[in-house]
Order: structure tokens, then sequence, then C-alpha cells
């Protein structure tokens, strides 16, 4: 049996590298990824004037891509989703949630303050963490509607968007379909990294480590939601 397993894991050595490997990197990229805008790109949609359809829908992927918050929320959501129609609802969930309140933020004005925005973010990984290591049966015997908390974390997550764009004077003109732009090219991101957040899990869940260390990852992306929640409060009170 223990030559059994034994070769069980030597089949698979290539996947369980690149799994780990990419989860890894995705847990530990808080510190080395800027989660507001670039300087060069702020500074692009400051002058920018009139439709620029193409710009806005590339800043748009780049900053859901290099959005190290919500691709940890997106990771604890899939994380335990193995098949894809599964994983298409859940995504539709957020991407509706954050797509209505981003055109919100920004075309009607609704503002709220980023650090408290961006703690309930935090907050929002730490809640899909706790809910894959089962806390949440544990602690009440059932687990709350997944479904309706991705909607509404969604929401959360789209504002966390509007205001970083709320930072910045844009111009009014082609204020809409800039925005429309922006928003597609999130979309455009998100699947890309989903693509690659996929691929990864799949080539890990091959393994038998899978089993043995997903209880682990999960603590280390509750553990990051904490470190974004401690991060933004101590912003909020500093006034950073």
């Amino acid at each position: 049996m223990i030559a059994g397993r034994s070769a069980g894991r030597r089949r698979h050595p290539a996947g369980r590298c690149a799994a780990l490997a990419g989860i890894g990197l995705l847990a530990s990229a808080m510190p080395a990824l800027a989660h507001g805008v670039a300087g060069g790109d702020a500074q692009f949609l400051e002058t920018a004037q009139g439709v620029q359809f193409w710009p806005y829908l590339y800043l748009g992927a780049k900053h859901m891509f290099t959005g190290y918050d919500h691709l940890l929320f997106l990771l604890g959501v899939i994380f335990f989703l193995y098949r894809l129609r599964d994983v298409a609802i859940y995504v539709t969930m957020f991407s509706i949630g954050h797509s209505v309140t981003l055109l919100l933020g920004v075309l009607g004005g609704l503002r709220l303050d980023a650090h408290i925005v961006d703690a309930i973010i935090g907050f929002s990984v730490i809640y899909k963490a706790f809910d894959n290591l089962g806390g949440f049966r544990r602690l009440f015997g059932h687990s709350p509607d997944q479904k309706a908390a991705v909607l509404v974390f969604g929401l959360i997550h789209g504002f966390g968007l509007a205001t970083k764009l709320q930072d910045l004077s844009l111009s009014p003109e082609g204020l809409v379909p800039n925005m429309i732009a922006f928003n597609i090219g999130v979309e455009v991101g998100q699947l890309a990294a989903l693509a690659f957040i996929l691929t990864a899990l799949q080539l890990w869940r091959t393994t038998p480590s899978f089993t043995r260390q997903a209880a682990l990852i999960n603590v280390l992306i509750m553990a990051a939601g904490v470190a974004l929640v401690e991060m933004q409060l101590v912003g909020y009170w500093s006034g950073a």
C-alpha cells in the first residue's frame, strides 16, 4: 500500500508543484501587487478625453488581474467547486454584484470610504475561507446561502473598484462608454485569472496532497484576509 501511494504521488509531481506554486503566489501577492491605479495609468485616465474604449478595457482587465483581494475571494469561492456549471453560477453572481456597484459608484456618484470598503472586502476573504473550513456548520449547524453571500460581497467588491476611480478626475466626456469598457475589461481580467486559478486547482486535485493540505491553504487565505482588514483599518484610523 505504501508503495502504491508513493507511485501515485510520483505520477503527478509537475501538477502538484504547479498548483501549489500558483496558489502560493496568489496568497503571498499582497505586498507585491498594487490594488490602486498605478501612477502611469492614473495619469492617462485623468488626461484622456472622449471615448477611449480599448484603453479603458485594458485598464479594467489589468486592475482585476492584479487585484489580489478580489482574486483571493474568488479562490475561496471556487476552491471546492468541481463542476464548471457551479463555477459559472457563482462567478456570474459575483460579476453581477461588482458590475452594478462599479457603475453605480462612478456614474451615479455614490461614494463610500475606501478604507471601510476594502476592510469589508478583506472580511469577505475571511468569510469564504472560514466557510470552506466548515466553521459555520460547526458553530450554527448549517452554512449560510453561499450564492446570496457571493452576490452581496460582489456588490462590496464593486464599490472597491469604484473608489479607486472616484479618486481620479475623470473627464465626463465619454464617461459612460468608458466605464462600460472598463467593466468589460474587469470581466476579461477576471476570466483570465480564473482560468489560471482553476487550472492550478485542477492539477492539485489530482494529487493526494489536496485532501491533506486544503485546510492549510484556507487557513492561509483567512490569514491574508485578516491582514487586509488590519491594513485598511489602520489606514482608516490614521487617516492615510
